[in-house]
């Protein structure tokens, strides 16, 4: 009887002893998130400097930086599919000091690129949105297309005849002009360009009759009246251009195309320390100040919830997928 005794007190105390042992190991990981941020934290970014994305991080994260007590720093790592940047952010330690910036162009490379190493869904948690922002549908100046409406008519008059720009293949304005070509039920060429200036030189040369492009790109050919905005991409018409109808209102069928660009984490983060990122985040993107600073620049601010950007991912996955598909594009 006593020895049994004994036994039961010493499988307890081994039992104690292993809980108090989990207890000891989990305390630092957890202290750390309870006190994130305690030093600078990376942002690294898919895509170059200057372009939409990194104007919209650098906006957040400068904000970000103040509400939380520490320095936010943008990495920019551009690379075919953005998997250099995704690399990056996978191989660090997933303790939220080392963030990835991701868009609706990470959904196209899921389907664009044969071998793109790594899965935005499976290998990233999400954190928050940033900003959203349409694209506009622009033709020249002086031009016998207008209205949208005209340029379709004009289109399915002469099929093959019209050619619209846009910058490289596979990239969501390529893609958004494919997708264009199946709702308004219109043959015209797809032209692609290497650049957003080169775009814009060919509509105003005449080599192009209309280009797709983002708000900044032709912001200042839009004040100056030397391209007409005939139409944006999104669900609504934009706050900036209220006068400019959807590419839906104006005779382009069911055609959305809407971009953005969110935080995500290595898989594993603590959850306590996605919490922080998204309530602040939350707080920042709401400030009127930051709204209005990125909406002159055709930026929508807005946060959400992780489970609606993920959700947001991965119903962009399966959107571009079919486009690239209808179109024939080659997977690289």
């Amino acid at each position: 009887m006593m020895d049994r005794l004994r036994t039961i007190l010493n499988r307890r105390r081994v039992v104690a002893a292993s809980l108090a042992l989990a207890a000891l190991l989990l305390t630092p990981q957890t202290a750390s998130a309870q006190n994130y941020p305690n030093r600078p934290v990376r942002l690294i970014l898919p895509f170059g400097a200057g372009g939409v994305a990194d104007v919209t991080a650098r906006l957040v994260t400068e904000k970000l930086g103040e509400k939380l007590g520490q320095r936010f720093v943008i990495e920019n790592m551009p690379g075919a599919g953005g998997i250099t940047a995704a690399r990056a952010v996978l191989s660090s330690p997933a303790d939220g000091y080392t963030l990835a910036l991701l868009s609706n162009g990470t959904a196209i490379s899921v389907s664009l690129f044969k071998n793109l190493n790594f899965n935005p869904v499976t290998d990233f948690v999400p954190v928050s949105s940033m900003g959203y922002f349409d694209f506009i549908l622009v033709t020249r100046s002086g031009s016998p297309y207008p209205t949208l409406a005209e340029f379709i008519k004009a289109a399915k008059e002469k099929p093959g005849a019209l050619n619209v720009g846009t910058i490289n293949v596979g990239s969501t304005q390529n893609l958004s002009a494919q997708l264009f070509k199946s709702t308004a039920g219109v043959d015209v060429t797809i032209v692609p360009f290497r650049s957003s200036p080169e775009v814009l030189i060919a509509l105003l040369r005449g080599d192009i009759q209309m280009g797709i492009e983002n708000y900044t790109a032709v912001q200042s050919n839009i004040t100056d009246k030397a391209v007409i905005p005939v139409a944006s991409s999104g669900p609504v018409r934009t706050s900036f251009l209220p006068d400019v109808p959807t590419a839906r209102e104006a005779g382009g069928g069911d055609f959305e195309a809407r971009s953005w660009n969110a935080i995500f984490a290595p898989k594993g983060t603590p959850p306590e320390v996605i919490a922080t990122l998204n309530a602040a985040l939350r707080e920042v993107l709401d400030a009127p100040d930051l709204k209005k600073r990125a909406l002159d620049l055709g930026i929508e601010a807005r946060a959400s919830s992780p489970e609606e950007i993920l959700a947001r991912l991965k119903s962009d996955i399966d959107k571009w997928a079919a486009v690239i598909d209808r179109a024939g594009i080659p997977r690289q």
